[in-house]
């Protein structure tokens, strides 16, 4: 399979741990994404390529395209390329070997075993051997990345992962409807009830003391309630800008998969 193209549907923080390590093992890899991605982590993201042209993940690059002419001129340069297409239309074009939809969405928005030789879900939303071939666990615990060739991964439970015992709290979350107006940057040490950004003239404050690890594009439309944001309680910097365990993970489940196909 080395050598072979994978293309991914979704790039957040998530799908990039798959796109680094597969690119990283000989794969070619296509990212498709959506024309404004509402990616938290956006640091560790190859998605914002679409807003910033190129961007650098440990040591990885990828830069977006605007058509599939540009796919193998971007490959060649071992680069990764990303393209906004987020119905996933030029797949049919691009022919890959696998897919792999990592847009984490929680249902299937339209992936069908019919686009590769080889499909494979993330997490919920799917069942393996019917609408994909392949699905990969994405909930945290004793099953986090493991291959499911028939049945589903867990329900989303709805409740963001535990870091230092701490859950729904750690995660920031817009206060209206608007666009939103970031004042903090990725990476810093940030209080609890400072206000780190505003969503027209509302305040958003953190709900605990950390680091931020994560905040939506600015100027992004928000709606009331929408996580925007991300609160690391560890307090390590460096976090906020390297592949995470649990995408490490969930990459090496797909890799995995990926290989045991025949």
């Amino acid at each position: 399979m080395l050598g072979k193209l994978v293309v991914l549907r979704g790039g957040g923080d998530i799908a990039t741990g798959i796109a680094h390590r597969l690119r990283n093992c000989g794969f070619n890899v296509v990212i498709l994404e959506m024309n404004e991605p509402t990616v938290i982590r956006r640091r560790v993201a190859f998605a914002q390529a679409v807003f910033e042209g190129e961007v650098i993940v440990e040591d990885v690059k990828a830069k977006r395209i605007e058509n599939t002419t540009e796919v193998h001129t971007v490959l060649g340069a071992k680069c990764i390329p990303v393209m906004v297409d987020p119905e996933g239309k030029t797949i049919g074009d691009l022919k890959p070997d696998v897919v792999v939809d990592a847009t984490l969405a929680k249902v299937n928005k339209g992936t069908i075993k019919e686009m590769a030789p080889l499909v494979i879900g993330v997490g919920p939303g799917f069942t393996a051997g019917l609408d994909v071939h392949v699905v990969v666990e994405s909930q945290r615990g004793h099953d986090l990345g493991k291959v499911i060739w028939n049945g589903r991964a867990h329900r989303n439970t709805g409740i963001p992962g535990e870091i230092m015992g701490i859950s729904e709290e750690r995660i920031v979350r817009a206060t209206g409807d608007g666009k939103i107006r970031n004042l903090k940057p990725i990476g810093t040490r940030v209080e609890k009830g400072e206000i780190i950004a505003h969503i027209g003239e509302l305040p958003v404050e953190g709900r605990i003391d950390g680091v931020l690890r994560g905040m939506i594009e600015n100027g992004s439309t928000v709606k009331d309630g929408m996580k925007i944001g991300d609160i690391d309680p560890r307090g390590i910097r460096s976090y906020c800008f390297t592949i995470s365990d649990k995408a490490r993970s969930i990459a090496g489940g797909v890799l995995e998969a990926i290989l045991m196909k025949k």
